[in-house]
């Protein structure tokens, strides 16, 4: 590798938003990397997919994702590798307007004014019902954003009127957490809310991307990454993992300082697992590394689904400027949201419809989705192209869960939307975690 030397050298398994994040931080910090994923092609659960449309084959998410202003640290890793933020995502204040016009919509205004002007003129709610939220907001910012850590969302704000819960609260909860707000953990949902809404200005906006996900920073940082000698193994699984003394060995490959384990929970959990038997760790290392597998293995996980569907009268579209509109959801119309593809650089006519927590099987799901659309759009002759569910997509975001921590102990890490942290399962949480664990290797060396 260039300018290698006596570089520390680490290996990275999974090549997902969290395994790249943190391959640039060590490699800005003057560390070799070797990075392994399975896939042949980097993302991890956040990548591109071809998808085919009456208009030819399309590249398209595997399964529609939302950003949203606060998510500084995707942001900037974004403009480390040369993409620019401002033509990749579609950037627009919040919003959670509905068919009929009712709904919330902020204004570009700095916060915390936005959120405010957009609460006090929400249409489709009464004067009561605006005075009742931005009563809880103040609650909520005076107290920190802060609760006991084994409050619901729906304990969080009991009393609310119906139509805020139903109309703001849980869309956003679902979206956000991917757990009911009867589940969901009050102390994660206000750390959303303080980040994006008293995050300053523009925290708030929501940023849809324009181009598939895995070219948004996976596969810039790669080549980023290639360009300046470092290793990027597509297609690579890694099925051992073997303690050399205060180093580790990869399937009998190299030497490495540290390795850090960004491969989902459970692929984690194997590899950790395996490795605390072997017969050159100390005996009290790999009781950490069992320890650490099983909590990981023990994550419930809750899944998401993207339907695409393309619709048969090019009348059919979103109002302009708004390619997005949430749903009104229920047990036989389980969409939250549909997205508009045709403003957001696809071909007229695409649709997303995002479908959070749900278990119904594909062909029900599927069918539900169009009638949902018919129903509450007047979208008559909807056609289904393909539906992506992912079972594992996010960890259930429950009060007091129990989430593994960065560091497994003799040299060994781990980094993932799902370890400890203030975030819910998002692209930002994983980023995050990638950082914060390339620094705490980073520092282990030094010391």
């Amino acid at each position: 590798m260039s300018g290698a030397g006596n570089a520390p050298h680490a290996a990275i398994v999974g090549g997902g938003w969290a395994g790249f994040a943190a391959a640039l931080t060590l490699a800005q910090a003057g560390w070799r990397i070797r990075l392994h994923e399975a896939a042949r092609e980097p993302g991890g659960r956040a990548r591109g997919m071809d998808l085919e449309t009456p208009q030819g084959r399309l590249r398209v998410d595997n399964g529609q994702h939302i950003l949203i202003g606060a998510y500084t640290e995707s942001l900037r890793l974004m403009r480390a590798v040369g993409v620019d933020p401002g033509q990749a995502l579609h950037r627009q204040p919040m919003a959670l307007p509905y068919a009929d016009g009712s709904g919330l919509r902020f204004p570009d205004w700095p916060a915390p004014f936005d959120a405010l002007a957009g609460i006090a003129t929400a249409r489709g709610w009464s004067m009561a019902e605006r005075l009742a939220l931005l009563a809880r907001a103040a609650r909520w910012r005076l107290t920190g954003f802060r609760c006991a850590p084994e409050t619901t969302v729906a304990i969080l704000c009991a009393g609310l009127p119906r139509r805020l819960l139903d109309e703001f609260i849980d869309p956003l909860c679902i979206s956000a957490l991917n757990t009911p707000m009867e589940q969901a953990s009050a102390t994660v949902f206000l750390r959303v809310l303080r980040d994006a809404l008293f995050s300053g200005r523009g925290g708030s906006h929501f940023l849809v991307p324009r181009q598939d996900l895995g070219s948004l920073f996976p596969i810039p940082a790669a080549q980023w990454l290639a360009q300046r000698g470092h290793c990027i193994e597509l297609g690579s699984r890694i099925t051992e993992l073997q303690p050399q003394g205060p180093q580790w060995m990869l399937d009998g490959d190299e030497r490495f300082e540290a390795v850090l384990l960004a491969c989902p929970a459970a692929e984690a959990s194997r590899l950790a697992l395996a490795a605390s038997s072997h017969p050159s760790l100390p005996a009290r290392e790999g009781v950490a590394l069992q320890a650490w597998a099983k909590q990981a293995e023990a994550l419930p996980h809750r899944p998401i689904a993207t339907v695409y569907a393309q619709t048969a009268d090019a009348s059919h579209a979103l109002p302009p400027g708004q390619p997005w509109l949430a749903l009104r959801c229920a047990p036989e119309a389980p969409a939250q949201f549909v997205f508009d593809r045709g403003q957001l650089g696809g071909p007229q006519g695409l649709m997303a419809f995002v479908i959070s927590d749900s278990a119904a099987p594909r062909a029900r799901l599927q069918a539900q989705v169009l009638a949902q659309a018919q129903e509450q759009l007047g979208w008559h002759g909807l056609t289904a192209l393909r539906t992506v569910i992912d079972k594992r997509a996010t960890f259930s975001c429950l009060p007091l869960l129990h989430r593994p921590g960065l560091s497994l102990g003799h040299g060994l890490w781990a980094c993932g939307d799902y370890l400890q942290g203030p975030y819910p399962a998002t692209i930002e949480g994983a980023v995050r975690s990638g950082i914060q664990a390339a620094q705490a290797i980073a520092a282990a060396h030094r010391a």
